[in-house]
């Protein structure tokens, strides 16, 4: 018999943020998180530029929300967070933060209600993470193309904030935070004048413009050491095919270190964040070079139609900001069509498909959650984060290793072939008549 639960009412309207619960925020967890580091804020074309705005924040650690409210002090905003990262903290805290909550990679207009119910009822910073999900290798990840709509809708000046330092202080697959200093640059890409005139396409190529950056090429070029003795350890997560001898899921790294197990070739991770090989050429000494031929495999394999994962996972189901609930085990399969997941959840057999054209890109953590004290029986490991509208679905393949990568490089080149082949058909994006009308309507 199938389990009833109660879901998240993404319907709900934010709350304006409470000036006492932030000043809480600031006093006792913002300020204390960026103590001991060097932080530098720039602002260019922001002359002028008050709020109420939509601020559009690239993403690499936790470290980027302390490093957004300092950059826009005096001034709170109504941040969108994950569900998961409210189920963490809490929703009613969360809610007097001022927070909005959403699932990752999924389209909802609840949300531009919300966030557009904001900046025209609390006149303020609306704020939003477009990547979705941690940098992978310290450059820009996916950004969809619906940001520079997305700005029209909300009728208020557009701004990025991009950040640097705060990858490289704790990427996601080396989670030990390291005081590093931190710059904030805040950007106007659209006043409000602008946004009246220009289309949503210019407004969309300004703003993926804007959002680009790299920070290891930032850590070198300013030369910040990085000393820290085990800044290797976990590097396989993202560098996971050798390219020396090409085996895929091979790789080990510790301290400083990172080996092929199948041919033996070693790297060594520099204080600058390079890497220069043991022995013979070092092919890539950059890290997001490595990454990007990394994806470029992917994606003949995938044009090739020979990409396929098929593997056991483990389920658990987030259909609330209270709870993970096992759900025991699946299947996840994707192959070049689409993303696929068979599983029970409720005491319900689920059979879901995602199609090239309907999963922009996934949501991937390694080693989650990486405090599992908060968590107590809820301990997944690698998982990869598929939503639907009103579930979130945590999977945690079992029997194959470093595997998430690659499924996050595919799931986005995937959706790229989808929509070509779309436009070589002469069809239009996945939308239907009645998601335009509802979007015309907010």
């Amino acid at each position: 018999m199938a389990r009833t639960v109660k879901h998240y009412d993404f319907t709900r309207k934010p709350l304006k943020p409470s000036a006492f619960w932030m000043w809480i925020a600031r006093k006792f967890a913002i300020k204390p998180r960026l103590r001991g580091r060097k932080i530098t804020v720039k602002k260019l074309k922001m002359a002028g530029i008050e709020p109420p705005y939509l601020l559009f924040v690239t993403h690499a650690s936790m470290l980027d929300f302390p490093a957004m409210y300092t950059a826009v002090a005096p001034h709170d905003a109504n941040n969108v967070v994950a569900i998961d990262a409210v189920r963490d903290v809490g929703d009613w805290l969360m809610r007097k933060l001022g927070c909005i909550c959403k699932r990752k990679f999924v389209k909802d207009l609840n949300l531009i209600r919300n966030m557009r119910y904001c900046a025209e009822n609390y006149n303020s910073i609306v704020c939003l993470y477009p990547e979705a999900r941690y940098s992978l290798d310290g450059t820009t990840g996916f950004l969809p193309d619906s940001l520079g709509k997305m700005g029209k809708l909300l009728k208020v000046p557009v701004v990025v904030l991009r950040l640097y330092g705060t990858f490289i202080s704790s990427p996601q697959w080396n989670k030990e935070e390291q005081r590093l200093p931190i710059l904030c640059e805040l950007e106007c890409v659209a006043d409000g004048e602008e946004i009246k005139t220009i289309s949503a396409e210019e407004l969309n190529e300004r703003v993926h413009r804007a959002m680009q950056r790299d920070d290891y090429a930032y850590q070198r070029e300013n030369g910040i050491e990085l000393t820290y003795p085990r800044r290797a350890n976990g590097l396989h997560n993202i560098l996971y095919q050798c390219p020396h001898c090409g085996m895929e899921f091979k790789m080990e790294s510790s301290g400083t270190r990172l080996w092929c197990t199948s041919c033996g070739k070693a790297w060594q991770m520099t204080e600058l964040g390079t890497l220069a090989a043991e022995e013979g050429e070092t092919e890539f000494s950059h890290i997001p070079d490595w990454t990007a031929w990394e994806r470029q495999n992917v994606r003949a394999e995938v044009r090739a139609g020979s990409y396929r994962f098929d593997e056991a996972v483990t389920v658990h189901t987030l259909p609330n900001a209270k709870r993970f609930y096992d759900q025991g085990k699946g299947r996840l399969i994707q192959t070049c069509e689409g993303t696929r997941l068979i599983c029970t959840a409720y005491g319900e057999a689920r059979d879901l498909f995602w199609a090239g054209t309907e999963l922009e890109s996934v949501h991937i953590e390694y080693d989650y959650p990486y405090r599992k004290d908060k968590y107590k029986k809820n301990i997944f490991g690698d998982c990869i984060d598929i939503s639907t509208p009103d579930e979130s679905y945590w999977l945690h393949p079992i029997g194959c290793r470093d595997r998430l990568t690659k499924i996050s490089f595919a799931t986005e080149e995937i959706y790229l072939l989808a929509k070509e082949r779309l436009k070589e058909r002469g069809k239009p994006a996945p939308q239907g008549a009645q998601t335009r009308r509802a979007e015309e309507n907010i």
